[in-house]
């Protein structure tokens, strides 16, 4: 059986997507991990991967939702007290789905205007992969004090944008490699994939992830912190960065 990833307006393909969009508002709802905006912005987000996309798709993009929902929660005690939280009850806004969510969906609608989503898979995963890193280390490696400016290499405080930590960076490569293996299992393999190709290409979306956390740093350092960039568009450009990678590796 060789691969084929075939998505967009497909009967199936919709119809699993609504039920995932569904089920993404349900639990958004009662688990308080987005806003109302959030919401909004998220249930557009998952229709437009889902549908332009493909279902497996959507799947790797809640991969990324929960898991970061949970790193975010993790110590929440101990993050309130230093400051470290986005919100007073940890849930994310529209902003942050639009900074993290485009390239995806940009990746989506590139896919459904050339019919062609099996190629796209990987590069979709590596920008999912980029924005997961970067939250696990910023949720998981706040609170570490081992912690060095990027730029420098000299110590500075925790939270300090551009700052990497050693716990941070452990949870880094943890995060995109889930995201790796998530794609593995739901898009990959199922479309007939072989598993020690679909393994590889699992660890280079990892290692991608990884290093579009770096660029994150590193545009925080330089550009963040002088007031050049916001941390949403941070967050873009380090996912661009990856997709970019991405394409010359895959494409």
């Amino acid at each position: 059986m060789s691969f084929d990833l075939s998505g967009g307006l497909d009967g199936q393909n919709m119809s699993i997507t609504l039920a995932l969009v569904l089920t993404l508002l349900l639990a958004s709802r009662f688990k308080n991990i987005l806003d109302t905006k959030g919401s909004i912005a998220a249930g557009a987000l998952g229709l437009v991967v889902g549908v332009l996309g493909h279902w497996s798709w959507l799947v790797i993009l809640l991969a990324f939702l929960l898991s970061s929902h949970k790193a975010t929660k993790l110590n929440w005690g101990e993050k309130s007290k230093y400051g470290f939280c986005e919100s007073i009850d940890g849930s994310r806004g529209w902003y942050n789905v639009a900074a993290n969510g485009s390239m995806p969906a940009i990746i989506a609608i590139y896919s459904f205007t050339q019919g062609n989503w099996g190629d796209m898979l990987w590069i979709f995963t590596a920008s999912v992969a980029v924005a997961t890193s970067d939250t696990w280390a910023s949720e998981i490696g706040c609170l570490d004090k081992r912690v060095w400016m990027i730029t420098t290499m000299k110590k500075c405080e925790p939270g300090v944008n551009g700052g990497i930590s050693i716990n941070g960076q452990f949870a880094a490569i943890a995060g995109s490699a889930l995201i790796g293996i998530v794609a593995l299992a739901a898009g990959w393999l199922p479309a007939g994939g072989d598993l020690t190709t679909g393994i590889t290409m699992a660890a280079i979306v990892s290692l991608i992830g990884w290093l579009g956390c770096q660029m994150d740093s590193l545009l925080g350092a330089v550009f963040e912190n002088r007031g050049l960039m916001t941390k949403g568009s941070v967050n873009a450009a380090s996912i661009a960065f990856g997709v970019i990678v991405a394409w010359f590796i895959f494409l």
